[in-house]
C-alpha cells in the first residue's frame, strides 16, 4: 500500500469511526453490521451499505482485510445485520475471488460510488441470513 493510500485510509477511517458511524448507527433504517470484537468480545456495530437478495446479504468492504469489522469476521463469522430496522442473524463469508467492482454494480448506487472512490482494497462479503 502506498503512503498516500495508507494516509487516505487513516483519514477516512478516523472520520467514519468518530463522526459518521456514531450518527448513522442511530438512524433506524440505516443498515448496520454487528460483529463480535475479536479482542474485547463485545458487540461492534458498523453502518454499511449493501443489498439483501433472498436469504443473502451482500456488501463490499472498502479496505478489505484492513477493516476492523473484516478482522472481527475472520475471528468469528457469526454476525447480525439490521435491515430496515429489523435484526437478522447470519454467517459472514469473505469472498476474495469475487469481483468487487462487478458486485458493486448490483448494490445501491450511492454507497457503491463512495466505496469505489474511498476504497483501496475492496473485498466482497456475503452474509447467509437465518430467519
Amino acid at each position: 500500500m502506498s503512503r498516500e493510500t495508507d494516509r487516505k485510509q487513516r483519514v477516512v477511517t478516523a472520520f467514519q469511526r468518530h463522526v459518521a458511524n456514531p450518527l448513522l448507527r442511530r438512524v433506524p433504517l440505516q443498515t448496520v453490521l454487528e460483529t463480535t470484537g475479536r479482542t474485547s468480545g463485545l458487540p461492534r456495530r458498523t453502518p454499511i451499505g449493501g443489498r439483501r437478495v433472498g436469504d443473502t446479504f451482500w456488501l463490499v468492504s472498502e479496505y478489505g482485510e484492513k477493516s476492523h469489522y473484516i478482522r472481527n469476521i475472520k475471528a468469528d463469522p457469526s454476525v447480525r445485520v439490521r435491515i430496515r430496522g429489523r435484526w437478522h442473524e447470519g454467517t459472514a463469508h469473505l469472498l476474495p475471488d469475487d469481483d468487487p467492482i462487478a458486485r458493486l454494480r448490483t448494490l445501491p448506487r450511492a454507497n457503491s460510488a463512495a466505496v469505489r472512490v474511498l476504497g483501496s482494497h475492496l473485498l466482497t462479503v456475503r452474509v447467509d441470513l437465518r430467519g
